[in-house]
Parts: structure tokens; sequence; C-alpha cells
């Protein structure tokens, strides 16, 4: 392990792939990451977009303030709208996202979860990307791209499915160093070759 601690927030109606590949290539990547379950309808799992069910390693309303948040070196918010909507509005991720920006940790977004950056008060004038559906909701704040993904200080920012494995590359390359990125790329290329 790198001893580096990572939260990765799911909520009903999350992306799964970017959530599960995200999550994956993380913990390749040795990373300690810990996945926080936020108003889960179920209780126990989360039932995302695709009705998969993914069972959380922590409840946010069970740990309240019991765990230190500045413990963490990033956290990650994956999109599907019901989702994102969902950790967009709840007040205590919304503290947890500025209290790591502010500490200049990073914090990452992909697809319609760059809108908790916005509700996050992540400072006006970042260059952001987003699935293109929500792209008008940000733009008066934030310098919008079309990229891929988004490096700009600390706050990473990406596409959708399609682009969550380059999402989570990045943030491995910022978490560590590039040289991990190229060992876990040859990985997972001989683990497809079996």
């Amino acid at each position: 392990m790198s001893g580096k601690k990572v939260i990765v927030f799911l909520a009903d109606g999350t992306e799964e792939m970017e959530f599960t590949i995200t999550v994956d290539v993380l913990r390749r990547a040795q990373l300690d990451v810990t996945v926080v379950g936020v108003q889960l309808a179920h209780g126990t799992y989360a039932e995302c977009s695709r009705k998969v069910k993914i069972v959380p390693d922590v409840l946010l309303e069970h740990e309240g303030q019991s765990w230190n948040r500045s413990d963490y070196e990033a956290a990650v918010i994956p999109g599907g709208a019901p989702g994102a909507n969902t950790m967009k509005d709840n007040v205590e991720v919304q503290d947890i996202i500025s209290l790591l920006y502010e500490k200049q940790k990073i914090v990452a977004f992909i697809c319609a979860g760059t809108l908790v950056a916005k509700a996050a008060k992540i400072p006006e004038g970042h260059k952001v990307t987003s699935y293109p559906g929500v792209k008008d909701q940000l733009t008066d704040v934030y310098k919008y791209s079309e990229d891929r993904v988004v490096v700009d200080q600390n706050v990473i920012t990406s596409r959708g499915p399609g682009t969550a494995m380059l999402f989570a590359l990045t943030i491995v390359e910022q978490l560590l160093d590039k040289q991990v990125v190229e060992k876990l790329k040859q990985e997972m290329l001989t683990a497809s070759t079996l």
C-alpha cells in the first residue's frame, strides 16, 4: 500500500463503469480506497444506474464526524445523474469536497459528478469537463473543455464511462507518479492477452 487514502463516493443511480473502473484502478495502484455510501435507499447497498448492486465500505450517515477527512489525499465523485444529484445536494459531501480542495488535496469528478464541484463551491475559473448534457450548468462558473480528462491544479474532471480508465489513471498519476501508471497499463495489457 502507498499509504495514500482516497474516498470514492457511491449513491443510488451512480454510473457503474465510472465507479468500478475507478475503484479497481486505484486499488491496483495500491491506494487505500474507502467507498462511502451516501443516502442509500436500501440501507446496505447502492442500486446503480444499470441496476447493479454495490455494497460500500461505510455509510456516510453512520460515520458522522468520527472520521478524519483530512487524512485523505483525494475524493472521487462518479457520475450517473441520480447519484450525482444525491451527492450534489448532500451538505456533508459538499463539506468534504470543499475541505479537501482547500487543503490542496485532489478532488476528482466524472460525468455529471462535475456538478458536485459547483455545489461544493470549488472556485470559479477552473477548467473542467463533464458529461455533455450538464455542460450548460457549468459554463456560468467554469472554463469548459471538450477534452476527455482535464487537470487544473488539484481538480480532475472527465467526460463519462468511455473515459473512466483514463480518468482513473490520471488520478493515480497525480497521487503517485507516471511510472506507476505505466506499470498498471502493462499489467492490464498483459492480463487482457491471457
